[in-house]
């Protein structure tokens, strides 16, 4: 079977042929892989899609010395899984809405994206998790607002969100405080990407984006001198791997091999080159709908 070499110092290309992108894989397969793949054999030497939002550093996203490459915790994780079960990926960018609807319609295989795995979309993928959920909130320097978490501090602030987030209803299901407070309900700004509601930010037109704290605490990396981090939340979630709903052969063999790399200590190594937190690691667990 092929390996992926980067914890040897090598590295493996695999080139996305529905998207015409090159995504590196960097990880190595334990000796276990080539038990799955005998045992789900059906996929080995498949190319499979993934269908990814490609705008979350340090998760997905374009290469940015590189227009032709995705690179990211996500990607490398998947093509890990991929090496280790014996198939390829290709890649389907679409937005963070229709990750699950492109699933659905048989226009991807598996989501790798960040997506939180919830029971609302679970009625839609079968989730496996794999990390634990930390928000951060970002916001303008100085913190203007002084909003400190997903409370009351929001009442009159505009949030700047993507469509189909989880933060979504929890910043609407503030409105009967908001009001029995007497203060203004939040106003919610809905964008596609990450990238256009941090700019919301940067331009005055939103006062707070709270979102996974690694997109967060990269914000604030990138414009140091107009962004700040006000707090981190930690949420009721997991981020899941989305696979069809009812095909438990797949589902069982992703699970089967993420356990795999988490116990050699890969899933470790990828969080640790793209400088996730190290306590951010779930161990998998699936999440279905009732």
């Amino acid at each position: 079977m092929s390996a992926l070499f980067a914890l040897l110092g090598l590295s493996v290309a695999a080139t996305g042929a529905l998207t015409g992108l090159t995504v590196k894989a960097d990880a190595a397969s334990p000796a276990a892989c080539e038990a799955l793949q005998a045992k789900y054999s059906s996929l080995k030497g498949k190319t499979l899609v993934n269908a990814i939002n490609p705008h979350t550093p340090g998760y997905e996203t374009i290469d940015p010395s590189d227009p032709t490459k995705y690179i990211g915790f996500d990607v490398d994780l998947g093509e890990a899984l991929g090496d280790c079960l014996g198939f390829k990926l290709t890649y389907k960018p679409v937005t963070f809405a229709s990750l699950l609807t492109t699933l659905e319609a048989g226009q991807a295989d598996i989501v790798i994206s960040d997506i939180y795995a919830t029971k609302e979309r679970a009625k839609a993928a079968d989730f496996i998790t794999y990390l634990k959920v930390f928000d951060g909130v970002l916001v303008a320097k100085g913190n203007p607002k002084k909003i400190d978490g997903i409370n009351l501090s929001l009442c009159g602030a505009v949030a700047a969100e993507n469509t189909g987030y989880v933060e979504v209803p929890l910043i609407q299901a503030l409105e009967a405080e908001c009001k029995k407070a007497g203060k203004t309900a939040p106003e919610i700004q809905l964008y596609d990407n990450n990238a256009n509601c941090i700019q919301a930010i940067l331009s005055g037109r939103a006062d707070t984006y709270i979102n996974d704290v690694n997109t967060v605490d990269g914000a604030v990396k990138a414009y140091p001198d107009k962004l700040d981090k006000a707090t981190a939340v930690m949420l009721p979630y997991s981020v899941g791997i989305a696979v069809p709903r009812g095909n438990t052969e797949f589902r069982d063999a992703i699970m089967a091999a993420l356990i795999e790399l988490q116990k050699s200590g890969i899933q470790a190594e990828l969080m640790k080159k793209w400088n996730l937190p190290t306590d951010q690691l779930e161990t998998p667990k699936l999440v279905l709908a009732d």
